[in-house]
């Protein structure tokens, strides 16, 4: 592989687990730090807890859901 062959380390490809328990985690962990960066961002902007609260709030469903299909969608892909 090019990397072995720049740096000199031996380059093992790895297996990834696919589970969707594996994929459930990473979503939920991400999510607590994406809830933070939008809410931190959000009242940086507007000053008000409340409208950050409420795009916090409005974000954490829809943008769980779209990450673990993304995750599995990724999981089943054989290319990479």
């Amino acid at each position: 592989m090019i990397l072995e062959r720049v740096v000199g380390i031996p380059f093992r490809r790895f297996t990834a687990t696919r589970s969707w328990q594996r994929s459930l985690a990473k979503t939920l962990t991400w999510r607590f730090f994406a809830m933070l960066d939008t809410f931190l961002i959000t009242f940086l902007i507007t000053g008000k807890l409340a409208w950050a609260s409420s795009i916090v709030g409005m974000e954490l469903c829809t943008k769980m859901a779209l990450y673990f299909a993304h995750e599995r969608l990724w999981a089943r892909s054989r290319r990479l």
